[in-house]
């Protein structure tokens, strides 16, 4: 439409024009973008998608998919066999009402975050940590959450490495950064050394006791712990990552059956009241900590996938999911 006065537009004002056109474009494009990347964004912060939660998924088994790094739940229906939409983590474990994440963040040195998320998978609190994630249990009311993390080296079939595990009351907001201060009795005494680590802890029904293992002096120990009172006592050798069942009377546990750093571990089960144990069906070497997905079934990873095997040593072990790791089952 022409100007009635017959004027033609200053070189300043075409100039304005076009800028502020540009501005609209540009603004325009910028809004198409950040809603284009914000599924991107929320795996890259560490954040489920809108409506991934673990709210009416009692007794699915969840994993993370090693192809994106985030929370999947298995489902053979779905394509692919999963439905992935939950946060980022290289860690993973879930009961009660609580989620627990641990990510590691880029960058030299190690640094981690646990976030403590709710069944809706909603962050409530995050933690900084020093080294590289490496166990995650929560207790079967949710309020007791473990975690370990490798302060130095990056497996546990060597000789050199340096763990760091912490254990957060919930109900009170108590952080115990690093539990190897406990009290320990070994074989009847009191002792003290340098060298002791802990990792795998695994929690009682009652909020208290727990198991983990310990190491010192070159060997390794399964040991009870008592959150009340503060202490620590070793019950017997040769237990790694131990889970306890949902009855409280087993543990599933890592034991060495080799020196070589091919495969040492051979998943056993340990009965608490007779001091019997077994090995499971499962004959390959597992570096892992075993989920108890009911009773009288054990879940674990392996070469990249996760296999169930039953836990009193019949049957064969049976794969779950391929391309997945850290199983967990809320309940």
């Amino acid at each position: 439409m022409s100007d009635p006065t017959g004027a033609r537009p200053s070189t300043r004002t075409r100039v304005w024009i076009l800028v502020l056109a540009l501005l609209l474009l540009g603004g325009g494009a910028t809004a198409y973008t950040l809603r284009a990347a914000s599924g991107r964004e929320a795996a890259v912060a560490g954040t489920a998608d809108a409506g991934f939660t673990l709210e009416r998924a009692t007794g699915a088994l969840y994993a993370r998919d090693t192809a994106s790094g985030r929370i999947a739940r298995v489902d053979p229906s779905a394509p692919g066999g999963r439905v992935v939409g939950g946060p980022s983590c290289d860690r993973f474990h879930a009961a009660g009402p609580t989620a627990l994440c641990l990510q590691r963040r880029p960058g030299v040195p190690a640094r981690s975050y646990a976030l403590v998320l709710d069944r809706r998978l909603r962050e409530v609190r995050r933690i900084g940590l020093p080294g590289i994630p490496s166990r995650a249990r929560v207790s079967a009311s949710g309020n007791m959450l473990a975690w370990t993390m490798f302060a130095t080296g990056d497996s546990y079939a060597r000789s050199s490495f340096s763990t760091r595990t912490s254990i957060l009351d919930l109900r009170t907001g108590y952080l115990v950064k690093n539990i190897e201060q406990i009290p320990l009795t070994l074989d009847g005494r009191r002792h003290h050394a340098p060298d002791v680590n802990y990792w795998g802890v695994s929690f009682a029904a009652d909020d208290n006791r727990f198991y983990a293992t310990v190491s010192t002096g070159g060997r390794t120990h399964l040991v009870e712990g008592d959150m009340r009172n503060w202490s620590a006592k070793t019950l017997r050798e040769n237990v790694e990552c131990p889970s306890l069942s949902p009855d409280g009377t087993r543990l599933a546990f890592k034991k060495r059956v080799s020196d070589g750093p091919s495969e040492p571990w051979r998943l056993y089960v340990y009965e608490l009241s007779t001091g019997r144990e077994h090995a499971v069906a499962e004959r390959r070497g597992i570096d892992d900590q075993a989920l108890w997905t009911d009773p009288k079934t054990l879940a674990y990873g392996y070469g990249g996938a996760v296999w169930s095997v039953p836990a009193d040593g019949t049957g064969t072990p049976r794969r779950l999911a391929s391309g997945a790791s850290s199983p967990a089952v809320p309940h």
